[in-house]
């Protein structure tokens, strides 16, 4: 049902607009904590067109699957895609994410 970019296909150029913004990189540091979530966990207080606008751009530049189960939207972090394509990218970006967010690591 949803359209996601071959591993080959994924640009560096669209991933790191995608980790640019922080709601979206907040995102992207609970599926690396959680692994697979509900779309509605990503964002819980958001408006469902934002939350659906940001998962998108996730989902289109290859940072994120995201499947139908029902009516939920599951989502999970694309990590091996990722690491095959750019080695050591999306860890060294959540670990500066991190150290500029300090309680974000607890949460």
């Amino acid at each position: 049902m949803y359209k996601h970019p071959e591993t080959g296909d994924i640009a560096i150029p669209r991933v790191m607009f995608a980790l640019s913004e922080p709601l979206r990189l907040s995102m992207v540091q609970l599926l690396s904590e959680r692994g697979e979530v509900d779309s509605v966990e990503l964002g819980p207080d958001l408006p469902r067109s934002t939350l659906t606008h940001h998962t998108s751009l996730l989902r289109e530049s290859g940072v994120v699957f995201v499947r139908a189960e029902g009516r939920q939207c599951m989502i999970q972090l694309r990590r091996d895609d990722l690491e095959t394509r750019f080695p050591g990218l999306l860890d060294t970006v959540l670990h500066g994410y991190q150290e500029s967010n300090p309680g974000m690591a607890e949460a």
